[in-house]
Parts: C-alpha cells; sequence; structure tokens
C-alpha cells in the first residue's frame, strides 16, 4: 500500500514540475510587440502662444425691411452668389401705392390753396398801400399765406417720406457674397425688422479666437499668427485686426480678430480652427519637448506614454502636459531628452512587454 502512494506522489510532483514548466516556457516565450518607436528631441523654448477659434466672414448681414407686406418674390436661394445693389426679394407695396395717391391728391389741394393764398395776399397787399385795407386785414392775408406755403412744404415732404417706403419693398443686396440662409418664402408675411435673408462675404474670412488674460499680455497688433484649419488640414498665415481690451462680457476670455491673408474654395464660415501666436521667447536657453498627440495613453484622469529602456521593455510613464498645437502637444515633465516612446504598435501593449522595432 504505501508503495503505491509513493508513486502517486510521485507522479503528481512530476505533473507540478512539468506544468511549472510549461507555463514559464509560454511566460518567457511571449513574442515580442512590434512597434514604431520615436526618439524625444528638444527645441527652443515655447515660442508661442496656441489658441482656438473660429472662421468667420469679414462681412455678413442679416437682411430686413421697414415695412410690413406679403413677400411677392424671392429671386435667390441659399447658396447663391449676388452682387451689390441685386435685389433679392420683391414685397407687395399696394398699400404704400394707395398712400402715395392719398399724398399726391394733398399736394394738389395744398398747391391750389397756396395760389389762392398768394392772390389774396398780393391783393391785400396792394390795398395796404393804397390805404384801402387795415393792418389786421393785411396781417391775416399774411399769415394764410405762410401757413398754405407750410402746407405745400409738409405735403411734399409726405411725398418723399412714402417714396422712401418704397425702396424697402424691393429687398437689396448691400455688398457681394453668397446666400447663406433665407428666413422668407413666396407668400409669407414680411414684417419690419424680421430677418429675410443672411448674407455672407465670401471672399474675404476672418478668425475669432479667445485669448486667456495670463497670454493676452504676450500679444500685439504686430504679433505674426499661423491658422491651422483642421477639418481641411490647411494652414493659413494671418495678421491681427483687432484686439479687444476688454474680458468683461466674454467669460474673461480677450477676442482677437485675424485677418487671413489668402483663401481657398475649402474654407468655410463656423470652421474650427487652431491658432498659433509666435511670441519671443520666454528664457534664454530654455527647452521644450514635443510629442504627437497620438502616442498619448490616457487612463481616466491620467494621460502618460510608453518608453523603452535599452532592453526593449515597455514601461508606462505619466506625463504633464502644456499647450496643444495641431497634432503636437507640449510635455512639461515626464519625458526626458534623447529617451525614446512608442508612436504605434502591432499589438497589446502593457508594462514589462517586450517589443521590437
Amino acid at each position: 500500500m504505501k508503495t503505491y502512494q509513493y508513486i502517486l506522489l510521485a507522479f503528481v510532483a512530476f505533473l507540478t514540475v512539468s506544468c511549472g514548466t510549461i507555463e514559464q516556457q509560454e511566460i518567457t516565450e511571449l513574442p515580442s510587440v512590434p512597434v514604431k518607436v520615436v526618439q524625444v528631441s528638444a527645441s527652443e523654448a515655447a515660442s508661442y502662444i496656441a489658441a482656438s477659434g473660429k472662421v468667420e466672414a469679414g462681412q455678413n448681414a442679416n437682411l430686413s425691411t421697414r415695412v410690413m407686406g406679403n413677400v411677392t418674390q424671392v429671386h435667390v436661394k441659399v447658396g447663391d452668389k449676388v452682387t451689390k445693389g441685386q435685389t433679392l426679394i420683391n414685397i407687395s407695396n399696394a398699400d404704400l401705392t394707395a398712400q402715395k395717391a392719398q399724398v399726391e391728391a394733398y399736394i394738389v389741394q395744398a398747391e391750389s390753396g397756396l395760389k389762392n393764398a398768394e392772390k389774396d395776399f398780393q391783393r391785400f397787399k396792394s390795398l395796404f398801400e393804397k390805404e384801402s385795407a387795415s393792418q389786421k386785414e393785411l396781417d391775416d392775408m399774411t399769415t394764410r399765406f405762410e401757413v398754405a406755403k407750410a402746407n405745400v412744404e409738409a405735403a411734399q415732404q409726405m411725398r418723399k417720406g412714402v417714396e422712401a417706403q418704397f425702396a424697402y419693398t424691393n429687398v437689396k443686396a448691400p455688398f457681394s457674397g453668397v446666400v447663406v440662409n433665407s428666413f422668407i418664402k413666396e407668400g409669407m408675411m414680411a414684417n419690419p425688422g424680421m430677418p429675410l435673408i443672411s448674407l455672407e462675404d465670401a471672399k474675404n474670412y476672418q478668425v475669432v479666437a479667445s485669448i486667456s488674460e495670463s497670454d493676452i499680455s504676450g500679444i500685439t497688433e504686430d504679433t505674426k499668427a499661423v491658422i491651422y484649419v483642421k477639418s481641411i488640414e490647411k494652414e493659413f498665415e494671418g495678421k491681427i485686426i483687432e484686439l479687444s481690451p476688454s474680458a468683461q462680457n466674454t467669460g474673461g476670455q480677450y477676442l482677437v480678430k485675424i485677418a487671413i491673408s489668402e483663401t481657398e474654395k475649402a474654407l468655410r464660415s463656423g470652421m474650427f480652427v487652431n491658432v498659433k501666436f509666435q511670441i519671443k521667447p520666454s528664457e534664454k536657453g530654455a527647452v521644450q519637448i514635443t510629442i504627437p498627440t497620438s502616442a498619448l495613453i490616457k487612463k481616466g484622469q491620467l494621460t502618460g506614454v510608453y518608453v523603452v529602456t535599452d532592453d526593449q521593455v515597455v514601461i508606462l510613464r505619466w506625463l504633464r502636459l502644456g499647450r496643444t498645437y495641431n497634432d503636437k502637444v507640449e510635455v512639461i515633465s515626464g519625458l526626458a531628452e534623447n529617451e525614446r516612446f512608442i508612436l504605434s504598435q502591432e499589438g497589446h501593449l502593457y508594462n514589462g512587454a517586450k517589443v521590437t522595432f
């Protein structure tokens, strides 16, 4: 019986040792992960201020009218290009036509009254000189004559006012541009001040960027700006045309307007951009480390990068980051110059994994 127990224990021990050896072999023989490695390089200290913004048209307007009436015709649609002075919308002017007819009748009546008053004035003036009319009669005729002249002047001003209203029944483009929105259709009622057509200048674009109070002191109207539009992957040079002196009504952010020196067809109003304002280095001899944002590893609120040791072993290093511009981010701490980090890999990475280049 004891002999069988010894044999059983020996067999179990052999299996345990064998399994441990197999597991150890499996661990030590895990394949290395192919990776793309980049060496950390340092450049001159941060010589720019990064900000975000949005593309806007240099000129834009919501066109409306001062008269009330039915829209009889809409000549344009969204996307149409228009020229300055082109008629965009016609509004019914039947009411104004009736008002003008009434004013014209009143002018005829006032002018007729003026002629009669002038004749009476001249007659009584002659009689007064011959001492055949009293001073009071002459004063009455003079007053009547002056009132008649005032009535004619008032009627003529009323006619000018009505004629001016006719201009608002034809909504015209104040500048050349493109129709970006339409708020009205034929047959609808147009009301004074109600937006009818939205128009933008499609040739002259500008960027409105928000700058924090810690950075605004480093920017002047002579500061050079580089604008990157991520959606079309294009960079444009810009010139600061307006620098807001106050952040009272903008949530603590200072607004900077930048004119885009050249445009292209792919650029659209409303596109989000990154702006880099080139400033003087803050500290002589200081260096800056930047890495691609695609190399970052995020876990919760922590952000890090996989660093490769001399033995080709991976270590996850947590970082403290600074400014971001385009696809680059500044590393304040966590990486040293000439260290190697992983830009991309072809397998699963973890602390202690072996890699091949």
